[in-house]
């Protein structure tokens, strides 16, 4: 029988999910990060409970994060994909268990209206959000998260989004 860390990993990384949610028109969601003081933006993601799926999570995800979950899943990554916090997030993040996150990445095609997403959730996490083109995405991302989004981009993007 395999255990949670055997499936997932680095003790020391959280594992979770990420999901790039492209539109009808190719463009991808972000939102904007209601705890920083900065315009932090990035795209939905969160941790797996210790019994849960990864599909599990992801759907239970953005039901939190963007309130519905009315997308298509168009693929799922094959590997796992780390990031660092920094320290000072590090320190104060998940009571300072976790050095950063690992994560099975989404894409996902958004089959609903603009209208559904609602981020005033029971926990809301993003204070805004916007539909932005593949090539603005990562340079609306904090520095930390820059080299997993131009990654996952790679590995899933495909041309015809």
């Amino acid at each position: 029988m395999r255990s949670f860390k055997d499936e997932f990993g680095d003790p020391l990384y959280r594992p979770g999910i990420g999901m790039i949610i492209v539109n009808a028109e190719g463009k991808i969601f972000v939102g904007q990060r209601l705890d920083q003081t900065d315009p932090s933006w990035q795209m939905p993601q969160g941790g797996i409970s210790p019994h849960e799926e990864p599909d599990q999570a992801m759907l239970r995800e953005l039901q939190e994060e963007i309130g519905t979950r009315n997308v298509e899943i168009i693929i799922k990554s094959k590997r796992w994909y780390a990031y660092d916090l920094p320290e000072s997030l590090a320190a104060k993040l998940w009571n300072g268990k976790y050095k950063g996150q690992r994560q099975l990445w989404y894409l996902l095609r958004f089959r609903g209206r603009d209208e559904e997403i609602n981020i005033h959730t029971y926990h809301p996490e993003f204070r805004a959000w916007k539909w932005v083109d593949k090539e603005e995405l990562v340079s609306l991302i904090v520095p930390f998260k820059r080299e997993l989004y131009t990654c996952v981009l790679e590995d899933l993007w495909r041309s015809d989004q």
